[in-house]
């Protein structure tokens, strides 16, 4: 067996089978163009990729590994499947439930002594499985990210819809409604929104302490629990403790908001931080790598906010064309502490709010997310 990769996901499957042979780009030399022994990829390679695309016999990791796995759960989505991940072991720890996948623990080194496995599930995987199959498919709503990865947005669309292909009588999937005439054996169950989705397991609301956008995600969780175990326990998602960098807000010592939204790295995202703090005047840092996407229709939305851009990262400039074009106030920073400086003259304090939600990875910049929120709470709270 071969394993493309050899990264987390490549090195864990190589653990479990130790006579496979990790590849990457720097072994083009050795690989073999026309076996067709079984390759796993990991991942995060693209499509377009030479030893992808002259692999025969191409599996995913999911293909090799999920049949033999105990009762499984996916999650899927754009933006919120690893928050969702996360309440949802926290509400089925009852059950003996353990999350993994696309975060935490990779899927090779999972224990399979646990009674059900969620897994985060990023379309990269869906789109290279051809076999494994969840038991329940959770989806998010899709909106345009990772069109450099994939091509286009029908087709990142297509891979996380993908999932249901194999789904089984019985099984289950609940997904937008926007999908509902998607084929599949299993049971839909389409929402429209939070209170959609709430109507239909009844849940009331007003006894859940999250505000969107994590409400869909608490909703979601309490929705297997519910078609599982026909359990719905406010006071168990009510203790759930939101990871760093999701809408994250702290005080500077003027006693001014701010808020780190550094897990915001599609514009999507974005938008729903912004909405959350509408009614202030919103200085937003945005700017990364913005993996080819058109965030048009980002700035379409921001006409409706009283809000000002400091623009960051590797598209900087095309912020800052964008700002022209929809005739938003937009200040070039290029670098985050700069932003941060800029943001800190600007800022009066009252009703406003200062906000970090680049609507782009991090990469360009910074080793991930977590180190660009970590540097910009340091930035703002230094002397």
């Amino acid at each position: 067996m071969r394993i493309l990769g050899k990264g987390k996901t490549a090195l864990a499957i190589k653990d479990v089978f130790s006579d496979a042979l990790l590849y990457d780009d720097n072994d083009c030399e050795s690989f073999d163009f026309d076996s067709d022994e079984l390759t796993v990829v990991s991942p995060g390679i693209p499509p377009y990729n030479l030893l992808v695309q002259n692999s025969k016999n191409l599996i995913s990791e999911y293909d090799l590994l999920c049949k033999d796995a105990p009762y499984t759960i996916w999650i899927s989505g754009t933006n919120g499947k690893t928050t969702t991940t996360a309440m949802m072991e926290h509400i089925l720890k009852y059950k003996n439930a353990i999350s993994g996948g696309n975060i935490g623990v990779p899927l090779a080194k999972m224990d399979k002594t646990k009674s059900i496995w969620i897994l985060e599930t990023s379309s990269f995987t869906i789109h290279y499985t051809k076999y494994a199959k969840p038991n329940i498919y959770v989806l998010l709503p899709i909106t345009e990210d990772h069109t450099s990865w994939h091509g286009s947005f029908a087709e990142y669309e297509n891979s996380k819809l993908k999932a249901m292909d194999n789904l089984k009588e019985g099984e289950v999937a609940i997904i937008p409604a926007k999908y509902k005439d998607y084929p599949t054996n299993g049971f839909k169950i389409c929402y429209e929104n939070s209170q959609d989705l709430a109507k239909h397991f009844g849940i009331d609301t007003s006894k859940i302490v999250f505000k969107e956008p994590f409400l869909m995600d608490a909703l979601l969780a309490m929705a297997v629990d519910k078609i599982l175990f026909d359990n719905i326990d406010y006071e168990k998602i009510n203790s759930f403790i939101q990871d760093p960098h999701k809408m994250e807000e702290f005080r500077d010592k003027e006693n001014r908001l701010w808020v780190d939204d550094s897990k915001a790295t599609n514009f999507d995202a974005t938008l729903q931080a912004i909405n959350r703090y509408k009614d202030e005047k919103i200085h937003i840092i945005l700017g990364g790598d913005d993996k080819g996407v058109d965030l048009s229709p980002l700035f379409s939305e921001f006409y409706k906010y009283n809000l000002e851009i400091y623009s960051i990262g590797t598209n900087c400039e095309k912020l800052s064309e964008l700002s022209l074009e929809y005739k938003n106030i937009c200040h070039k920073c290029y670098t985050l502490d700069k932003a941060v400086e800029n943001i800190k003259s600007n800022m009066r304090g009252k009703n406003e709010v200062a906000l970090l939600s680049p609507a782009a990875a991090s990469l360009d910049q910074f080793s991930s997310y977590k180190e660009r929120g970590e540097k910009f709470k340091e930035f703002v709270l230094k002397n």
